[in-house]
């Protein structure tokens, strides 16, 4: 199967970002539909992932910048049944390395895909890293 990877915020499908946010992720299911919306039009930058065939989006991320020097990545996710094309590595490739950000800081948190992500360079954080936990 072939896919495309666009960065045009208008192209992203967010009746599909919900629907695996809402079921599937174990980081994003308190939000609700609003909230992701808002999320969505908010982002500095999104990339999508997408059937060429068909365009239906089968994977997401999502980033928050000062458009300076710094950026958070969130929300990156393939859809199940479409894993195992590198799609989370052309999205992260786009996003992060041939994106306006490629020279920022980049700041994500992750529970399972640290192997991923260090293939762009994330790593632990040094001693001037601290975090403020949601309430």
């Amino acid at each position: 199967m072939e896919y495309e990877l666009d960065d045009d915020p208008a192209r992203i499908q967010p009746d599909v970002v919900w629907k695996w946010l809402s079921t599937e992720a174990y980081w994003g299911r308190e939000r609700s539909r609003a909230d992701v919306d808002t999320q969505i039009a908010a982002a500095w930058r999104v990339v999508g992932a997408y059937r060429a065939d068909t365009g239906e989006q089968v994977g997401f991320a999502r980033a928050v910048s000062d458009g300076v020097n710094i950026a958070y990545l969130a929300d990156v996710f393939v859809i199940d049944g479409h894993r195992g094309n590198d799609l989370g590595k052309r999205m992260l490739q786009l996003m992060v390395e041939d994106g306006p950000g490629r020279d920022f800081r980049w700041v994500l948190f992750t529970a399972d895909a640290h192997g991923l992500y260090r293939q762009f360079g994330f790593d632990t954080p040094d001693v001037t890293a601290m975090v403020r936990p949601a309430r």
